[in-house]
């Protein structure tokens, strides 16, 4: 196998694995839904601190009109109480806002028995979006790490790409990272993590705490298709520092069917524009002869390798398959 082929395989093996890496931490029960329903652990809860939308249960022993009642946190961070009236919740732990409430109660009960429990986290929301297996709004529970939110978005979809990207709100500063830079608004810092790297532990410092409104995206991965008369028609994933030629599609393909296939009519769809691709015309029989250079692909190029009849009805079959995402084939380390 060419070296360059076996970078692909290299590459694209270790997102499996880290794919599956993040799966067995949702099989271990690390999944969104268990994180916002249930309590969290101990120390979690002991770290987390109340906000808005956040809605919990208080139990006061001998005041009926209080016990058992959910209470939600309003925008401005307050909750209204019998007995107490208005009380601060926002930025303060449980244990300090039932040390509050205690205090408050002590005008009306001589003793004041008091349990605070936290019933739904909703104050703390991170978004983790693109290639991943449940996109959506996650919430924060005690200190989380990048990977541990992406294991709580269930993982990593098959066709992710090689980074990670984080947008930071810039109240929080910027993010600790090499790569951070701020955005053109001055509001965000945004930095990518190699997904290559973050399994590896090649630098664990790149597994940074996630904060609250952060947004985590995960790209879908650049493709190359090669279609038509080859052993294996479909895509085959591109990393942001790899790139491969025609000869190097070809061979992962699994090479061109003979004698149906007519190499020198092959052609790159290329897009320029949205909607817009440009024919490049390709002499592959002159390029395996070694008679013309290899031609490097660029991402979501479709290589067509016509058969001998040359008919233009097959390739835009095949365009309006790429174009629908049916009937296209997505090969991955696992088959190359």
């Amino acid at each position: 196998m060419p070296r360059d082929s076996q970078g692909i395989t290299l590459r694209t093996g270790l997102l499996f694995a880290m794919s599956a890496a993040i799966s067995a931490f949702v099989a271990s029960g690390l999944c969104a839904d268990q994180a916002v329903s249930q309590s969290a652990t101990s120390a979690d809860s002991a770290d987390y601190r109340l906000g808005p939308d956040d809605q919990i249960a208080i139990r006061v022993l001998d005041a009926d009109e209080i016990t058992d009642k959910p209470v939600r946190i309003d925008g401005a961070g307050n909750i209204q109480m019998p007995l107490v009236g208005t009380l601060r919740a926002s930025g303060l732990t449980v244990a300090q806002f039932q040390m509050e409430l205690v205090n408050r109660l002590r005008k009306h009960i001589l003793e004041p028995q008091v349990t605070v429990n936290i019933i739904e986290y909703k104050s703390q929301p991170v978004s983790v979006l693109g290639a991943v297996v449940n996109p959506g709004i996650q919430q924060l529970v005690g200190r989380k790490t990048l990977t541990e939110m992406l294991s709580l978005a269930g993982g990593l979809d098959p066709d992710a790409g090689d980074v990670v990207k984080i947008t930071r709100l810039l109240q929080w500063g910027d993010i600790p990272l090499p790569t951070a830079k701020r955005d053109s608004s001055g509001q965000f810092s945004v930095a990518e993590v190699r997904l290559n790297s973050l399994m590896r532990a090649e630098h664990p410092e790149e597994n940074i705490i996630i904060l609250p409104h952060d947004v985590i995206s995960v790209p879908r991965a650049a493709m190359v298709y090669v279609v038509g008369e080859v052993e294996r028609s479909g895509g085959f994933q591109l990393s942001a520092r790899e790139s491969f030629s025609v000869l190097q599609a070809v061979s992962l393909a699994g090479g061109i069917r003979r004698p149906a296939a007519a190499p020198d009519k092959s052609r790159i769809l290329r897009t320029v524009k949205p909607g817009e691709r440009v024919e490049i015309a390709v002499d592959l029989k002159r390029i395996l002869a070694g008679k013309d250079q290899d031609i490097p692909l660029q991402a979501e190029d479709i290589l067509f390798i016509p058969d001998s009849t040359g008919k233009r009805a097959v390739l835009h079959g095949l365009e309006m398959a790429l174009q629908t995402g049916s009937g296209v084939v997505i090969w991955r380390s696992a088959r190359y």
